[in-house]
Order: structure tokens, then C-alpha cells, then sequence
């Protein structure tokens, strides 16, 4: 059961009961995040999540921990390129500690000036180690091919220079401007009654103004080629990551193109997993995974393999997608897919957490919730042929992109020889 109410304000609040339940997990979420930001000031969404857990208006930072972890819960928050989520997971009993130290951080954080420069440090140096990470910063190499000089081509972490730009009133205005009562979604899954819920969520918010709904300025793509990016770096093997440009997050192939991420390397079965660390033992790490945003999205094909391997590896992994364009999935593939995914699924709700972010995300994202039911009818009506019209509706070679990093010198040539595949 999924219920849903909608305050005067615009505040959506989403619950998913689960009575059986000795947790509560809750999530503030704020429709914001990297692509909201213009190039001046990238980052401010994140440098924000971090700094409304230095002190609120009731709350020090320390006391905003201590509550929370000590009554034997946690609390964390995230920032990606649609939204920002401040979250807390604690035994269900404690539901009213949780409900206002989170709102105190989103309605009435400080951002005292001497924690906004300790904090700028602290960021610059995360910035620092996801670079020093060739498996993470290439993943921020693949971005800026699949979407160049937009936001969702940059990092939401910001750079160096960016981070150094904002000020204390950057990040008012950015808050003023955004954390608003209709950007604003708050879900919670686990032991609780969702009318009490909401009226004690309508006590929290009930002073924040209406406000129009955050409009994202849509993705562009203009690829007419593949393209490769290749970072040099003296690295014991490359990391690279293999992007075409996918669907959006409520697009009608959406399940098809799920399954056919099982299929290719969602798990230890898949046909990447076999082909290319089983048989060949190329690669530890293999695998596939799909990027959903609300108007766009990719499929992408991760690795990292020995250096001198690359282009063996690379040659694999076309194959693969070939195949997914021109032959049909076995039955006996078919099913096996459908039943990890769904099962996967079923397991992963089991956890009050999973489940507030579920509601939380669909909710932010489309105004939409789906219960486990109607995904199951979903998938269920998926083809066994909308497998291959999905391979051949993102496979193409104008929408290929690869981002690599490693010591590179010969091989360069051969790579881009590579990726003029059919």
C-alpha cells in the first residue's frame, strides 16, 4: 500500500506502511540538484547537502549526529544530478526525533561562514580523491561526451574553481530559490500510520509559501559520431566505460531495456560476465548498467581489464551488442532475466530504506508512485522481441561514446579504430 497526500502548499508526502516492521526510514527530498546549476557555480546542490549538517536553528552539527546515531539510527544525504535527499533510518519509535531534526535541516540550516570555508576544504578534497579513482572519475569522462557543455555533462561535485566561487550568499539564494514547499517530497517507509505521518509532516511545513515546481531545461544530444575520450594515466590496468545514449526514466521500453541490462551484464550469468571474465579471464570486473533521468538517459558497459587487453576486450563487448541487435533472446534467457530482475526487486523492498527511496525518487521525479504489483503486470507484458527492438533503438553507432583511463601511447590508434563498429 502506497499512500499519497498533497498539502495546500504543494509539500508531497509518500508513505509505504509496513506494520510488520521494527524500523522507520525517512527522506526529505528536494527537486534540485547538478542540472540546476549554471557553470559559474557548479557544485553549490552538493556544497549545500553538506553544510545544512553544520548547525540549524535547533540543532548544532554535533547534536544533529548524537540524536540520531544515538538512538541507534543513521543519517546521510545525497545530491545527483535531479535531486537532493536528506535521509534518516531509525527504530520507528523515535519518528518525531527523526521528523524534526530533518525538516530543521531543510527549512532553517545556519550556514555559518567559518563552517562554509572549513567546508570548501573538505570538498576540494573529495574532488581531489574521485580523481585520484580511475573506476569513479571515469564515469565523470563518459558525462561530458554523452552531454557536452550542459549539466548533466559536468560534475556534481563542481571543481576547483567552482567551489572557490561560492559565497555564503550563493548558497541563500540557491536555497531561497529552490527549497521550496513544491519542490519539496517527503516519503517514509516502516512502522507508522500515514495520517498521523502527514500531519505531523503538515506542522513542519505548513509556514513554507506555494511556489511553482522546478522545470529542468530539457538534455540536448547532437552526437552524429562515436567519440572516445582517453585520460593518460600510469594505471596497473584500465578503467573504462563504454555510453550510448539510453531513455528516459518513464519511457515505455523502460522494462525491456531492463532486462536486456540482466541479460548483457547484469549479474554473474550475464553474457559480458561469461564471455569475458570466464572464458577469457580478461577482466575481474565486468558489468552493465542503465541511467534513467526524467528526459534522457544511457546504458553503459564498465571494465577494467589489462592494458594491453583493451581493444581485444572492446572487440568482445561489440560482439555482444551485435548479437543483442540481431538475434532473438532464448526463451530460457528470457525468463531467467525477468525473474532476477523482479526478484531482485522483491528483495531489495524488503528493507524500509529501499523502499522510502523508491517512493521518494518516482514521486520527485514524475509525481508518480508504482507499487511492486503493478511493476510485476509491467515487466510481465514485456516481449521477448522488445528486447532487440530496445538493442537496436540505442545501439547505434552515432550514439556511441567511451571514455578510458590508462597509460596510453600505441594503442590509441587502435581504439578509435574500434569504435567504428555497426
Amino acid at each position: 500500500m502506497i499512500n499519497k497526500t498533497v498539502l495546500k502548499n504543494g509539500v508531497r508526502i509518500v508513505t509505504s506502511p509496513v506494520k510488520d516492521a521494527q524500523s522507520l526510514a525517512i527522506g526529505i527530498w528536494i527537486s534540485t540538484g547538478s542540472r540546476n546549476e549554471i557553470p559559474e557555480y557548479l557544485g553549490i546542490s552538493h556544497y549545500l547537502e553538506h553544510l545544512v549538517f553544520k548547525g540549524t536553528r535547533n540543532y548544532s552539527c554535533q547534536e544533529i549526529k548524537e540524536s540520531i546515531e544515538g538512538k541507534g539510527g543513521s543519517i546521510n544525504a545525497f545530491t545527483s544530478e535531479e535531486a537532493t535527499c536528506y535521509l534518516v533510518k531509525l527504530p520507528a519509535k523515535y519518528l518525531e526525533l527523526a521528523l524534526d531534526i530533518l525538516s530543521d535541516m531543510v527549512l532553517n540550516p545556519l550556514l555559518p561562514e567559518a563552517e562554509i570555508e572549513k567546508e570548501r576544504t573538505v570538498i576540494l578534497e573529495e574532488i581531489k580523491m574521485y580523481k585520484d579513482l580511475p573506476q569513479s572519475y571515469v564515469y565523470e569522462l563518459l558525462d561530458e561526451l554523452l552531454w557536452p557543455e550542459q549539466p548533466l555533462g559536468r560534475s556534481i561535485l563542481g571543481t576547483v574553481e567552482s567551489v572557490n566561487r561560492i559565497k555564503k550568499q550563493d548558497l541563500d539564494g540557491y536555497r531561497k530559490r529552490y527549497y521550496t514547499a513544491s519542490n519539496i517530497v517527503v516519503s517514509a517507509s516502516g512502522l507508522l500510520d500515514h495520517a498521523k505521518f502527514s500531519q505531523k509532516v503538515r506542522e513542519k511545513f505548513f509556514g513554507l509559501k506555494e511556489a511553482s515546481r522546478n522545470i529542468f531545461a530539457p538534455a540536448y544530444i547532437g552526437q552524429a559520431a562515436p567519440q572516445a575520450r582517453i585520460f593518460p594515466k600510469d594505471t596497473e590496468q584500465t578503467h573504462f566505460v563504454l555510453g550510448f545514449h539510453g531513455l528516459s526514466r518513464d519511457h515505455k521500453l523502460k522494462y525491456a531495456l531492463s532486462l536486456l541490462n540482466v541479460i548483457l551484464g547484469g549479474n554473474s550469468s550475464s553474457r559480458l560476465f561469461d564471455e569475458i571474465r570466464e572464458k577469457r579471464g580478461l577482466a575481474y570486473e565486468i558489468g552493465t548498467g542503465v541511467k534513467r533521468l526524467k528526459d534522457t538517459g544511457a546504458f553503459v558497459v564498465h571494465a577494467g581489464v589489462d592494458n594491453n587487453k583493451v581493444v581485444q576486450t572492446l572487440k568482445l563487448i561489440f560482439g555482444q551488442i551485435r548479437r543483442a541487435k540481431i538475434e532473438t533472446v532464448s526463451r530460457p534467457e528470457f525468463l531467467r532475466a525477468k525473474e532476477f530482475f523482479l526478484g531482485q526487486l522483491m528483495l531489495a523492498l524488503e528493507d524500509t530504506m529501499d523502499q522510502m527511496l523508491w517512493i521518494g525518487e518516482s514521486t520527485t521525479s514524475l509525481d508518480k508512485t508504482f507499487t511492486l504489483s503493478q511493476v510485476i503486470r509491467e515487466v510481465n507484458k514485456v516481449k521477448i522481441a522488445d528486447l532487440k527492438q530496445v538493442a537496436r533503438l540505442i545501439f547505434k553507432k552515432e550514439n556511441l561514446n567511451l571514455a578510458l583511463i590508462g597509460p596510453f601511447k600505441s594503442e590509441e590508434e587502435h581504439i578509435h579504430k574500434e569504435l567504428n563498429f555497426e
